[in-house]
Parts: structure tokens; C-alpha cells; sequence
């Protein structure tokens, strides 16, 4: 068979450089001693490249990596892209199976004559991936190639190689329940680890790659996903497996991010160790996230630090972006300062936020302020808070709210005795300062 004496002349080849230095990078052109059978060689494999005609090319190709397998880098880029072409495209799965071994035979070439093992090495990972991701007979190795790749690629791993390494690792663990939960973590670490870093250096760039930044954030969150298929992340899994070596390593970001992640995910971030995890987040991370000062700010609220909510929140309004991210952290703001006793304030920050929420809140802090804004003398008069409370819970759109204003409106019996009248503009005084149209309960 043909296929077969082509998958054959590359393991000749394999053979021929075998003794080649692998240091060599092919940067300089070398050819052979037929320097007349080379020039030939190339012009033919690269008309029929152009043409697409890319099983006419192979005869040459092998020539060239037979005879000249240092003659550039060139010769197993195309070489590569040839056989990439011929497998994508043939349908039966004999012969689809000999391109692919040969696609991934010209990889093992290209690193023993040319060299750049951690680059080469991510190219054939992710071709294998392609090919071979849920072949049973293939995704052991497809793991160990993987394994390999991060191990000596640093954090140039390209970004495809990042959801395809978790990919691997969940076929794997379906089809043969051989991986533990130790070893999937921290495969799943060596990912993040690289993707994180890739964020950071789009972070840094100038001006920012946004566009880079949130496709990579992306990628990051198909990985978490493909983490939470395969351990079951409860609340109680983190606090045993994960708390203990943070709290061994309580500087490990990486750690702290997934432990707050999960424990969200799980809904337990009241947590203290989800808080110890937010914290070393904050300091630990450069790159400051307005969804976590939210969070830091909030449970300190709860704990009635309030100057330390106030210095969180107030570190994060320049990262809120969005209108929803504004009202928030207003929202926030507005509540330290209700507790701080400061309703002016807290006033100004909820009408910022311009929410129903909001609007509900402002609600509140009139119809409470009865009994420290009353000047005893009028129930009429001491009664109109409960009309200012009612105009803002109609803006949040609230009926029971509204209603439970409504009951506590002056009577007409109360605003007879003030000589007022229904309909007229009274005005309040105390921190509230505010005009309401007139209204009665009944």
C-alpha cells in the first residue's frame, strides 16, 4: 500500500538523523551534496503546495527531509502542513491513521535536526489533539506529550494548548479512571499558572490588550469548567483537601484563587477561609478585581469594620466599569455610611446608584428617621418622613413598601388642625430637607 511505504520512508528518515545535533536551529540554509536533485525538489513540492495539490508534494517532501534535513525550518512547516491537509481531509480511517502518525513523525524530525523542542513540541500536542483526543488506543500518550509539553515549556505554551491539555486530562479520566484527584490539580495548576501569566503580560503591555486579556479569561474559565466536571468541588472537599495547604502556603495565589472560586461556586463564601482566601487575593494579586473589593468590602461590613469596607470600596469604584459595577459600589458606600450614621452621605451615594435597590434604601432611612427627626409638637408634621419614604418606594416600584408608608401618612383630621391642605407642598426638616406633595392615610 502506498500509505504504508510513506509512513515507512519517514521512519527511514527518523533513522538518517537520528545522530543529527539537536541543538541546531536550521537557521542557515544547508544543502546536500545534489544540490541539482534539492533545487529540483523544492520547486516541485512548492508548486504543488501552491496548487493544493498536497499528496504531490509528499515525494519531495520525504526527499528533502531524507537528504536535507537541515536545510531549513521551512522544509517541516510545510512538510507539516501538507500532511495536516491529506489527514484532515481523507475519510478512510486506515490511511487517515498512517497521515497522522507521519504528521507527527515530521514533529520528532523537525526537533532532531533542527532543535526548538518546547516550541515543536507544542505544535505536535496540539496536532495529536486534533486527530487523536478521544482515541482510546491514543490519549494515553496524547497525556504524556502533554505532560511534557508543560513540563519544559514554560509559559509559552500556546493558548489553544491551554482548554486542549484539560481536555485530555478529562478523556483520560472518563475512559480509564486512572488519574487521581491530586495529579488532575495539579495539572489543572500547571494550566492556570500559565494562563494567568499570559493575562499578566497582556495586562502589562502598552497600551492594554484588552481583546487578548478577556479571550484569555475565557479560555481560563473553559478550564475551571472542565475542572468542576471532573472533582466534585464541595464545600467541605475544599476546606480538607485545599485549607490545609494554604494555610501552609498562604502566599500561594494560585491556591487562594481556586479555594475562593470553589467556595463560591458552592455558596459557602461566608466561610472564613473563603475570606482568608479573598484577603491574600487582594494583596497578593497586582491586578486588582472589582468583583472581589466588592466582596471584601461587604463581609466587612458584616463585621462592622467599617473603615476598612470604606477603604476597599472606595479602592474600588475606579475599577467598576460597567453602569451595574457603579451602582454597586455606591450602593456599598451608601451602606458604610448608613452604619457611620452619616444619612446625607449615604443619601447622595444610593441616588448615585439609581437603582431600585437604591431607591428602596433612601425609602428606609426616611421612614426610620421618624423618631429622631419628630419635634413632637404636630403629628401632622412629624408624619411627612413617611411621604418621603413613599415617593422613593413608588421609584424603587415596591407596593408593600409602599403601602406600609401609606399607613402611617398624617389624617385628615391631623392636617385639618395645621390648617394644610391635600395636594400642598409641605417641606421637612432634619437631615431629611426634602418637599413632599401632602397626602393622608384615609
Amino acid at each position: 500500500m502506498k500509505t504504508m511505504k510513506m509512513k515507512l520512508l519517514f521512519a527511514l528518515g527518523l533513522l538518517a538523523v537520528a545522530v543529527t545535533v539537536a541543538s541546531a536551529q536550521c537557521k542557515e540554509i544547508k544543502w546536500p551534496e545534489d544540490r541539482k536533485k534539492a533545487d529540483e525538489c523544492v520547486a516541485i513540492y512548492g508548486d504543488a503546495m501552491k496548487q493544493g495539490n498536497y499528496r504531490a508534494a509528499t515525494g519531495c517532501i520525504q526527499w528533502m527531509i531524507n537528504n536535507a534535513p537541515q536545510w531549513q525550518t521551512k522544509l517541516y512547516i510545510d512538510a507539516a502542513d501538507a500532511y495536516d491537509k491529506l489527514a484532515d481531509k481523507e475519510t478512510d480511517p486506515a490511511k487517515k491513521k498512517v497521515l497522522v502518525d507521519s504528521l507527527l513523525l515530521i514533529y520528532d524530525l523537525r526537533i532532531k535536526s533542527c532543535g526548538d523542542e518546547a516550541n515543536v513540541l507544542n505544535r505536535k500536542a496540539f496536532a495529536s489533539f486534533k486527530y487523536n483526543q478521544k482515541s482510546k488506543e491514543k490519549l494515553p500518550e496524547l497525556l504524556a506529550l502533554y505532560d511534557k509539553v508543560f513540563e519544559i515549556g514554560g509559559n509559552n505554551i500556546t493558548d489553544g494548548n491551554l482548554v486542549a491539555y484539560m481536555t485530555v486530562i478529562k478523556n483520560n479520566q472518563t475512559l480509564f479512571k486512572n488519574i487521581s484527584e491530586d495529579d488532575i490539580l495539579s495539572r489543572y495548576d500547571k494550566t492556570i499558572a500559565v494562563c494567568e501569566a499570559k493575562i499578566s503580560k497582556a495586562n502589562s503591555a502598552n497600551p492594554v490588550k484588552a481583546d487578548e486579556v478577556k479571550r484569555l479569561k475565557e479560555i481560563k474559565d473553559a478550564c475551571d469548567g472542565i475542572l468542576v466536571g471532573l472533582v466534585k468541588f464541595d464545600c467541605e472537599m475544599v476546606r480538607t483537601k485545599l485549607g490545609p495547604k494554604f494555610h501552609q502556603n498562604p502566599k500561594d495565589l494560585t491556591l487562594a484563587k481556586k479555594i475562593f472560586t470553589f467556595m463560591l461556586q458552592d455558596k459557602c463564601a461566608d466561610d472564613p477561609l473563603a475570606l482568608e482566601a479573598a484577603e491574600a487575593i487582594h494583596t497578593l494579586n497586582p491586578e486588582k478585581d472589582f468583583g472581589l473589593l466588592k466582596f471584601l468590602t461587604a463581609r466587612n461590613i458584616a463585621a462592622g469594620n467599617y473603615e476598612k469596607a470604606e477603604t476597599l470600596m472606595k479602592e474600588g469604584l475606579p475599577l467598576a466599569t460597567t453602569p451595574e459595577q457603579k451602582a454597586d459600589a455606591n450602593l456599598l458606600l451608601g451602606s458604610i455610611e448608613v452604619k457611620k450614621g452619616n444619612f446625607v452621605v449615604a443619601r447622595t451615594h444610593f441616588m448615585q446608584a439609581g437603582t431600585s435597590e437604591a431607591y428602596e434604601k433612601v425609602g428606609d432611612l426616611y421612614y426610620n428617621s421618624f423618631d429622631n427627626c419628630a419635634k413632637r409638637q404636630n403629628v401632622a408634621e412629624d408624619r411627612l418622613v413617611y411621604i418621603a419614604a413613599w415617593e422613593m418606594y413608588q421609584k424603587a416600584g415596591n407596593a408593600q413598601l409602599m403601602a406600609r408608608a401609606k399607613a402611617q401618612f398624617p389624617s385628615k383630621e391631623e392636617i385639618f388642625l395645621l390648617n394644610w391642605t391635600a395636594g400642598s407642598t409641605q417641606h421637612i426638616g432634619c437631615w431629611i430637607s426634602e418637599s413632599v406633595v401632602l397626602k393622608t392615610r384615609d
